[in-house]
C-alpha cells in the first residue's frame, strides 16, 4: 500500500511539473507585439485591403478576366492573353479569398456574436457574401457551407452554385437584419468609414447583383429577392458618392495596378475597347486610355488580343495605348459596385418583369452614372445619349445593357467577366493566336492544391460539374 501511495504521489508531483514547464512555455512563446485576443477592426481593415488587392490585382484581373474581357491585351509575355495557363496560374485567388478573406470575417462574425455587436457582424456577413461570390463566378462548385471551420472540416467538400447562390442571398438576407444604423458603432471601416446605412445599401445592391445572376435559372427566385429588397426601406446604392469601394493611398497602401505598372510594360488597352468607344465617340476613350507615346494618326491605338510574343513587340510600346493615367494612380479606387452597376440591373429587372419601372430611361441614368463617375460634363453626356447607337432596344435589352455595362465595368475584370458569360454581350472575337481553339475561357481552374489536399471533394465536384478545363460552363452561366 505504501509503494502505491508513492507512485500516486510522483505522479502528481509530475503533472504539476510538467503543467508548470507548459504554462512557462506558453508565457515564452507569446507574441510580445500581437494581442492575445484579435480586434475586430483590425481584422476588418485588414480583410478589406487583402480582398481588394487580390480583386483588383494581376492574378485575377490583369493576367486573366481582363484579358478575357478585352478591356486590355498584353504586349509582353502574352501567354495569358492566348489562354495558356496551368492550375498554378489561379492559386493566388483562391488560397487568399479561403485562407485569409474568409477566414478573418468568419472570426469577426465570432468576435461580433460574443461582444453583442451585430454591426460588426452584418459587415462581415455582406463581405463574406461578395467574397463567395468572386469565388463560385471564377471557378463554378465551390467549399461553401463547410469553408472557413478548418477544425471541424480540414477538407470541405463542394457546394453547387445554385447552393451556394440560395446561400449568398440568405447570408444577405441576415446580414442586412443584423445591420443598424442606430446601432453601435465599428472602427475599421475603410469603405464606408462606419456609416452602416450604407452598408444595407451595398447589401441591397449584392442582392440585386446575385438576383440577376441566377435570372435564367431561378427567375421566382430572383424576382422574390427583388420583391423583399423593395420592402426594406434601405433601398439600393444611389449615387457616385455610395459606390462600394476601396480607395488606396500611397505606398504602401497604392492600387495593384500602380504598383504593377512601375515595374513592368505588360498591358495596352485592348483595341476590342478603343475601337468601340471610338465607334461610339464615347468621351471616356480619353480616360480609359493614354494617348500613343509616339504620335499617331488615331492618337488612341488598342491592341488586338492574343498576339504572339514577336507580333505584340512588333505593334511597339510607343505606338499602342497604355491604360489611362486615372487606373495607374497609386490612389485610383477598387471598385466594387458602382451606383452604374445597380441602374443597369434594375433596368434589366424591369425587362424581365421582375419589378415595375421605366426600363430606358434607367438604361439611359446607368450611362450617365458611369461618365459622371469620370467627372465627364454633362454636355458630354447629353450628347452622348442622344446617339442612336446608344439608344436603348426593349426588344433586345441583353444587348444593349450587356454592351454598355461592359463599358462601364471597364478594370473590373471579374464583374465583367460574370456579366459577358451572363448576358452573352458583347459578341467579342476570340484571341488571335488563341490556344483554345477558337474560343474564350469561361472559368478559371481549380488550383492544382485541390486536387492534392482536398481530392476526393474535387473529384466529386469535376463529376458532377465536368472536367477541370477553361472551357466547362457553369450553371448561371446558362445560353
Amino acid at each position: 500500500m505504501k509503494i502505491n501511495i508513492r507512485h500516486i504521489s510522483s505522479l502528481f508531483l509530475l503533472l504539476s511539473l510538467t503543467t508548470s514547464c507548459k504554462d512557462e512555455l506558453a508565457k515564452i512563446n507569446q507574441n510580445q507585439n500581437e494581442a492575445e485576443t484579435p480586434q475586430p477592426s483590425y481584422l476588418l481593415t485588414s480583410t478589406i485591403k487583402t480582398t481588394a488587392d487580390s480583386y483588383w490585382g494581376v492574378s485575377n484581373n490583369l493576367a486573366s478576366s481582363l484579358l478575357f474581357v478585352q478591356h486590355w491585351a498584353r504586349i509582353q509575355y502574352t501567354d495569358p492573353d492566348r489562354y495558356i495557363f496551368t492550375n498554378n496560374d489561379f492559386n493566388e485567388g483562391w488560397s487568399t479569398w479561403y485562407s485569409k478573406s474568409i477566414n478573418q470575417l468568419k472570426i469577426i462574425q465570432k468576435l461580433a456574436s460574443s461582444t453583442g455587436n451585430d454591426n460588426y457582424k452584418g459587415v462581415a456577413l455582406v463581405l463574406q457574401s461578395w467574397v463567395f461570390s468572386l469565388l463560385t463566378d471564377a471557378y463554378g462548385e465551390i467549399p461553401y457551407s463547410e469553408a472557413g471551420d478548418i477544425d471541424k472540416f480540414l477538407t470541405p467538400r463542394y457546394d453547387t452554385q445554385e447552393t451556394v447562390y440560395k446561400g449568398l442571398l440568405n447570408d444577405l438576407k441576415n446580414a442586412q437584419s443584423l445591420l443598424n444604423a442606430d446601432g453601435e458603432a465599428i472602427q475599421g471601416d475603410i469603405i464606408y468609414g462606419g456609416k452602416i446605412i450604407n452598408w444595407k445599401q451595398f447589401a441591397n445592391s449584392l442582392r440585386l447583383r446575385f438576383a440577376l445572376r441566377i435570372a435564367d435559372r431561378l427567375p421566382d427566385l430572383a424576382k422574390t429577392t427583388l420583391q423583399e429588397v423593395a420592402v426594406e426601406a434601405s433601398g439600393y446604392i444611389k449615387s457616385n458618392d455610395e459606390i462600394a469601394q476601396l480607395v488606396y493611398r500611397d505606398a504602401p497602401y497604392r492600387n495593384p495596378v500602380s504598383s504593377s505598372f512601375e515595374a513592368r510594360e505588360d498591358y495596352r488597352v485592348s483595341k476590342t475597347m478603343v475601337d468601340k468607344l471610338r465607334d461610339l465617340n464615347d468621351p471616356r476613350l480619353s480616360i480609359y486610355a493614354d494617348r500613343t507615346k509616339t504620335a499617331t494618326p488615331q492618337g488612341y491605338v488598342g491592341l488586338p488580343n492574343g498576339l504572339t510574343s514577336s507580333e505584340a513587340s512588333n505593334a511597339g510600346f510607343d505606338l499602342t495605348s497604355r491604360p489611362g493615367a486615372y487606373f495607374r494612380e497609386p490612389k485610383a479606387p477598387a471598385v466594387i459596385l458602382s451606383y452604374s452597376e445597380v441602374l443597369f440591373g434594375l433596368s434589366e429587372a424591369v425587362s424581365r418583369g421582375f419589378i415595375t419601372g421605366d426600363a430606358a430611361d434607367l438604361y439611359q441614368k446607368a450611362i450617365r452614372a458611369s461618365l459622371d463617375q469620370y467627372k465627364v460634363s454633362n454636355t458630354l453626356i447629353d450628347a452622348y445619349l442622344r446617339q442612336p447607337s446608344v439608344s436603348f432596344d426593349p426588344n433586345n435589352y441583353k444587348k444593349s445593357i450587356g454592351e454598355q455595362k461592359w463599358i462601364a465595368l471597364y478594370g473590373q475584370g471579374l464583374e465583367a467577366f460574370a456579366e459577358w458569360r451572363r448576358l452573352d454581350y458583347p459578341q467579342l472575337t476570340p484571341a488571335k493566336a488563341g490556344a483554345l481553339g477558337g474560343k474564350i475561357p469561361i472559368r478559371f481552374l481549380y488550383p492544382g492544391t485541390e486536387q492534392s489536399l482536398n481530392g476526393a471533394n474535387y473529384q466529386e465536384a469535376i463529376k458532377n460539374q465536368g472536367s477541370n478545363t477553361l472551357l466547362t460552363k457553369l450553371w448561371f452561366d446558362k445560353e
